[in-house]
């Protein structure tokens, strides 16, 4: 089942930190700037709860969000998001235009499966190690996925999971991996109680 995400903004012309701040403060608001396509950029404002609501699915990360701006509709990604240091809340969002028919680059999660079960766990002792937690892919907006699974089944340990291992579907590429960086997604390493057990012997 496809979530759908759907947003209510509202257009500003109150630039500027101070401007920023004021909707910050005063209104709930979080500031916005919506850039790409064919369009120049906009700046928005968006209800702060809604927006922290919407974040609580780790899915709006990678998906087509639908932004209502003043009637209109917006196909949009989170590009950026610009957070309070301590208390986690966001000052900032940058969202990019998604334009059918062309390709986009988004951050998409990474979903480690049969972990415990795998060889280099169950058989050999082993601990998963996680080198990456998401991965930029290029690909039409129609076939942007919401997370990528890595099976961890077969591995053993001794054994790293790099890019070109990931099970990708039509029309999604990796964006490392066009660049020709085969980086490492995880491993399965011998415990340190395991270790520590070997040097006593």
């Amino acid at each position: 089942m496809t979530v759908e995400f759907i947003l209510n903004a509202e257009a500003r012309s109150d630039l500027g930190k101070g401007a920023s701040r004021r909707l910050r403060r005063n209104v709930a608001m979080v500031p916005a700037v919506i850039y790409g396509g064919d369009k120049a950029p906009q700046s928005i404002s968006l209800l702060a709860k809604d927006f922290a609501k919407l974040l609580e699915n780790d899915a709006a990360y990678s998906h087509v969000l639908s932004l209502n701006v003043a009637g209109s509709n917006e196909s949009v990604l989170i590009k950026a998001l610009q957070r309070h240091p301590a208390k986690g809340f966001v000052l900032h969002a940058d969202f990019i235009r998604v334009v059918a028919g062309q390709k986009l680059t988004a951050h998409v999660p990474l979903h480690f499966i049969n972990q415990e079960g795998s060889v280099g766990v169950k058989q050999q002792g082993g601990e998963v190690s996680h080198v990456l937690a998401e991965v930029e892919v290029s690909c039409l907006p129609k076939d942007l996925p919401e997370f990528i699974e890595v099976d961890m089944a077969a591995v053993e340990v001794g054994q790293i999971v790099h890019l070109s291992d990931l099970k990708l579907a039509k029309g999604v590429e990796l964006v490392a991996l066009a660049h020709g960086n085969d980086l490492a997604v995880a491993n399965i390493h011998a415990s340190r109680v395991a270790k520590d057990e070997g040097a006593a012997e």
